[in-house]
């Protein structure tokens, strides 16, 4: 059904994403999930390792803000608002059209904090994959962002959060976590950024990760008020390993946050 590389078209690429809202329910399919506290449990209470972390996940209320499929055009616009903002956030970025089309932008988001992650190369389900393809849909990713960057992700994100076994196998061969999410505002679906905003503030909660795209033309616009309501209401941005701190992403888990 899905093409091996994101269409020419717009279109093509809204197809590839447009059935992420099926995730929660596929994802993790046959796979245990680790949550954010559980991580945080198995990480300990050991004060080292605790001195040097930005903000105690485990004290206040925190929230990840995540992002799909890019760079695109508009993820300067994007950067600049998580900079005004004192924002960081996690990047799960596309290989073919966007890494290696922006990599310039790509350094930005590294150079400024962010957490940059692999969502493959092409966006093709991993799930229907054999173990070589997957191979090769993470590993062009993770070589072309250390190209870039000097550094390998540590975290990916399958698309439309499909994963199993081999998938896992895979990733920890790589040296890499999957982590899905627990608020969507099926970005893909609408140019309404009000409708963005709402949806996501009906799903808040403390531990979440929110999932938006920032190569759809309604998400970067409603991002700002995102934030400064999300703040308003007492949450603390971080990023995804930042909420699983003192925990470590293990390479082949599956994290997904549960919602309140």
């Amino acid at each position: 059904m899905f093409r091996s590389r994101l269409g020419r078209r717009r279109g093509t690429a809204t197809a590839l994403i447009a059935a992420a809202s099926l995730a929660l329910t596929l994802g993790g399919c046959g796979v245990d999930t680790v949550t954010p506290q559980d991580a945080r449990a198995e990480g300990g209470t050991d004060d080292k390792a605790g001195a040097g972390r930005r903000v105690d996940c485990a004290e206040v209320k925190c929230i990840a803000l995540t992002f799909d499929a890019g760079p695109g055009k508009d993820t300067p616009r994007l950067l600049d608002i998580l900079k005004e903002r004192k924002v960081p956030a996690t990047f799960f970025l596309l290989g073919s059209k966007h890494v290696d089309r922006y990599p310039k932008v790509v350094k930005r988001i590294a150079d400024e904090g962010h957490e940059v992650a692999n969502h493959t190369w092409t966006h093709r389900i991993l799930t229907d994959l054999d173990e070589s393809e997957v191979r090769e849909e993470l590993s062009r990713t993770q070589d072309a962002v250390e190209k870039i960057t000097g550094r390998k992700p540590t975290l990916m994100r399958p698309p439309q959060g499909r994963t199993d076994g081999a998938v896992s196998d895979v990733s920890k061969e790589l040296g890499l976590a999957q982590i899905l999410w627990s608020i969507t505002a099926k970005d893909y679906s609408t140019t309404d950024s009000a409708l963005i905003r709402k949806r996501v503030l009906e799903q808040a909660h403390g531990d979440g990760i929110i999932l938006l795209h920032d190569i759809y033309d309604g998400t970067v616009p409603a991002v700002p008020s995102i934030i400064d309501e999300l703040k308003r209401r007492g949450f603390t941005f971080v990023t995804v390993p930042e909420l699983l701190a003192p925990g470590t992403a293990e390479p082949g888990a599956v994290y997904r946050p549960e919602k309140d």
